[in-house]
């Protein structure tokens, strides 16, 4: 597993008198390579901008649409084990060996329906190997290269929200999946809906902008190769974005994100400058915003769902001992009276639901750790929670270890990392892409930049 962090070649190093029968492999490989790390990029566009094809393009195919990047993550990962690229390990191995198990269980001591097993099967054999695929196929400048390119799309991403936020849901901005003229907002406060941008739910906001804060933070820090413009423009729609998306989880997770650094800093001092260039820039540009009416409003409606949704919840503490410590805890209490092996892998997931009620309905828990105790059973769905948490262990470690050596890139990733792997509710496809990226990119963060 730590190979998968530290190895530094992807294949066998050659010597510079190779021969010439050696030199043709290398460029006979070196074209593959390329296509694998194209490969990877139109997996993340497509994570991008799949609800956009649902909502705009083609919504007569919003349905197979959903699962347009599992055929490219299954061609990834098997292309990548023909070139030795995908080493096995007990993290991917117990995983793998859980869905197949699963998915057995399932049809013929569950639901019995073999596309929702399929479903949730794939979460497991395709999705969550692709994330070690991403971490060998990756080398450390595609992941800055990445961040930056992030940062450039939140620009006219915040301009899109800000439509989203103002227009009527019968906008054609807002429309819904497979084009539906109701709205793809979802309920926020004092009349506003919280805007999905180019994702199929609103959630997708959250994710891409929590993604997209490490790399904000880890270019102010890390003054090397960057645009001023771009990391300026990014930290400003990054702000307006909170307000606007009604989302208390982004304003969590750039919090999160914001104790990262300031650890970092108290690790290594030499990057305090750049932390104060942040709280100098964000101090003006909130200044300068909160002269404008539609910052105010946008201001207003996040601070009244803010409120009236922690007084629901019991304030701050009972939000963060919910959302994300009661979640884990509660599946745990209440599995008792759950079958061995659970209702059936897929069961628990929105597709799963539809396709065995008609409905999209939420059939067992829309907590992630609840729907995988519910699906599997105990001991299938507490393997794969160790499994899931032996992995953030593992990043964690290799993370400091490089903060330690003065590289702050996996340790800002890190910040998101430990909110969505753990946690993410990965029956959702735009989560589930987001966990799988971020943890693919860590892999590859936390390797020789000298590597390719």
């Amino acid at each position: 597993m730590l190979n998968y962090f530290y190895d530094n070649s992807a294949v066998s190093n050659l010597s510079v008198n190779a021969h010439q029968s050696e030199l043709r492999k290398i460029n006979y490989f070196a074209d593959p390579m390329l296509r694998l790390k194209r490969a990877v990029w139109i997996y993340f566009f497509l994570l991008i901008f799949e609800g956009a094809l649902r909502k705009w393009v083609f919504p007569g195919l919003a349905t197979p649409l959903l699962i347009i990047r599992d055929p490219i993550a299954l061609w990834l990962i098997l292309v990548s084990w023909k070139r030795g690229l995908l080493r096995m390990n007990p993290f991917l191995f117990l995983m793998i060996l859980i869905g197949i198990i699963s998915t057995f269980t399932a049809l013929f001591l569950g639901h019995g329906n073999f596309l929702v097993a399929a479903f949730g099967a794939r979460i497991l054999m395709i999705h969550f190997p692709l994330i070690f695929v991403i971490g060998r196929i990756f080398a450390r400048a595609d992941v800055i290269k990445l961040g930056k390119v992030c940062l450039w799309i939140s620009i006219p991403m915040t301009v899109l929200i800000t439509l989203q936020f103002y227009s009527p849901q019968s906008a054609w901005v807002n429309r819904g999946i497979g084009g539906d003229i109701s709205g793809g907002g979802f309920d926020g406060a004092l009349g506003y809906y919280r805007p999905p941008a180019t994702f199929s739910f609103t959630n997708g906001t959250t994710l891409f902008y929590s993604f997209c804060a490490p790399f904000i933070f880890y270019f102010w820090l890390n003054r090397k190769n960057r645009s001023n413009l771009m990391v300026i423009a990014a930290t400003i729609s990054l702000l307006v974005a909170i307000p606007l998306s009604i989302s208390r989880g982004l304003f969590f997770s750039v919090a999160v994100t914001s104790v990262f650094s300031i650890m970092a800093i108290f690790r290594k001092p030499k990057y305090i400058r750049g932390m104060l260039l942040i709280c100098m820039g964000a101090l003006v540009a909130i200044f300068f915003f909160n002269k404008t009416s539609f910052f105010e409003t946008a201001t207003q409606a996040f601070s009244s769902r803010f409120e009236n949704a922690n007084k629901a919840e019991g304030g701050v503490k009972g939000v963060l001992g919910d959302r994300y410590l009661g979640g884990m805890v509660a599946a745990l209490t209440q599995s008792s009276g759950l079958p061995l092996f659970g209702y059936g892998i897929g069961m628990g997931t929105n597709v799963g639901g539809m396709l065995l009620t008609g409905k999209n309905v939420f059939l067992i828990s829309e907590g992630e750790w609840g729907r995988l105790i519910g699906e599997m059973g105990t001991l299938l769905g507490l393997s794969a929670i160790f499994l899931r948490l032996g992995v953030c262990a593992k990043i964690l470690i290799a993370c400091y270890k490089k903060l330690v050596l003065g590289d702050l890139l996996p340790w800002m990733l890190l910040s998101f990392a430990l909110l969505q792997i753990p946690q993410g509710q990965w029956a959702q496809p735009t989560s589930l892409g987001f966990s799988t990226i971020i943890g693919g990119i860590i892999i590859a963060s936390c390797r020789f930049s000298s590597e390719r």
